[in-house]
């Protein structure tokens, strides 16, 4: 059975066959003991990313102690409301939040995150995004990468269109995480970037 423990750019949880890079969290458990969902989505504000290997560490898909999540890329999980994890991605995860303005505790950040979460996308002017902020300008999400805007799918980026074109969209990523990934964070890609051409990443 394939579980539902997919997270897609606008933070719903699906089911697919497609592998992600990293994993993550959102809080705890919120699974059922046949691990599949019910209605709940998280089991407290605290959404973390998270290396998907680390130090030989084996987690249950949907264990005891939490429900794993699957993202594409860091990327994708950012646009979903999930920041570094400081347990295995301590200085990454610190790295991150000292380039909130002002440079923010985990918790100040997730309660910042759950409201933004919460709220209607806004619309946003997509030639001001910088690199690694996700969009919807009505064809499903893309991520900003360069003069670029590249299609998101759960196998990886499969199409790269110029940004100029497109000229407001709706912002899937948190406005707090675009001011870091603006401040000069560098969230990790999926490797399929690589085959949408010469010098895109």
């Amino acid at each position: 059975m394939t579980l539902q423990n997919r997270v897609t750019p606008y933070g719903e949880i699906v089911a697919s066959p497609a592998r992600g890079t990293m994993m993550g969290n959102r809080g705890g458990k919120f699974h059922r003991d046949d691990q599949t969902l019910g209605k709940r989505r998280w089991a407290s504000r605290h959404w973390i990313c998270c290396d998907l290997y680390w130090k030989g560490v084996h987690h249950e898909p949907m264990g005891k102690g939490y429900t794993s999540l699957f993202f594409l890329d860091e990327v994708t999980a950012l646009a979903a409301g999930h920041r570094p994890c400081f347990y295995c991605r301590r200085k990454e995860a610190q790295r991150f939040l000292s380039l909130a303005s002002p440079p923010l505790m985990a918790d100040e950040a997730d309660r910042i995150v759950d409201k933004e979460r919460r709220s209607p996308r806004p619309d946003i002017e997509v030639a001001k995004l910088p690199d690694g902020a996700m969009i919807d300008a009505g064809e499903g999400p893309f991520a900003v990468l360069g003069d670029r805007l590249l299609k998101w799918s759960f196998e990886g980026y499969q199409l790269a269109v110029p940004r100029r074109p497109v000229m407001s969209a709706k912002l899937l990523t948190p406005a707090l995480y675009v001011g870091i990934l603006a401040r000069g964070f560098q969230p990790r890609w999926h490797p399929s970037v690589q085959s949408l051409g010469k010098g895109i990443i």
